[in-house]
């Protein structure tokens, strides 16, 4: 925005530059005619009239130097303009880029989430329903997780290594027995990797 604005501003500077070149250049024209058609006659005159004229002369090539600088500062601007638009136009494609496997990225996630959901709901319903409500209520207590691994006498919930006389009661417990952690309060689940 900025290296446009440079360039319009500079573009409004060169129109009135070169306005003002073509008043000084319209007025000498109009002077070198009144000379030349001999309408002036008296010879003061005639001095005023050429020393304007010449005047003229110096203040337009001054003002045509203006106008060289504008119009060198306007081509930088322009420049500028053009070199940021490629650099944006670089920028919002690597955007789009991004955007577009974001979304891919997202639509793969929801699909997986959609299957998970699924899958859950299937399993849910072969588990009791006392013990589908107790493990719901952990993993809204425990961050999602209502229940964990017991691997080698530490629970992968809170990676606890759990006391012997704990190890002990489970070992008893049948197996259809609900065992829980005493430290995390998670559901634990027995695999032949427990160490017990």
């Amino acid at each position: 925005m900025a290296a446009q604005t440079e360039e319009s501003d500079t573009a409004r500077e060169q129109t009135k530059a070169e306005q003002d070149v073509d008043q000084v250049r319209q007025r000498a024209a109009r002077d070198q005619q009144r000379l030349d058609s001999g309408a002036v006659t008296s010879p003061k005159d005639l001095s005023n009239l050429q020393h304007e004229i010449a005047s003229l002369a110096k203040r337009q090539g001054d003002l045509e130097d203006v106008v060289l600088e504008v119009m060198e500062r306007r081509e930088a601007a322009q420049e500028r303009v053009t070199e940021l638009t490629e650099r944006v136009g670089s920028v919002q494609s690597k955007i789009d880029d991004a955007s577009a496997r974001r979304d891919s990225a997202f639509e793969e996630i929801d699909g997986e989430a959609a299957s998970v959901t699924k899958q859950r709901e299937v399993i849910a319903g072969s588990v009791p329903a006392d013990l589908l409500k107790l493990y719901d209520k952990l993993r809204e207590q425990q961050g999602g997780i209502g229940a964990a691994k017991l691997y080698a006498r530490t629970c992968q919930g809170c990676r606890q290594e759990l006391a012997i006389t704990e190890l002990s009661e489970i070992r008893a417990a049948a197996p259809d027995t609900v065992v829980r952690c005493e430290n995390c309060r998670r559901i634990l689940v027995r695999t032949a990797e427990s160490g017990l």
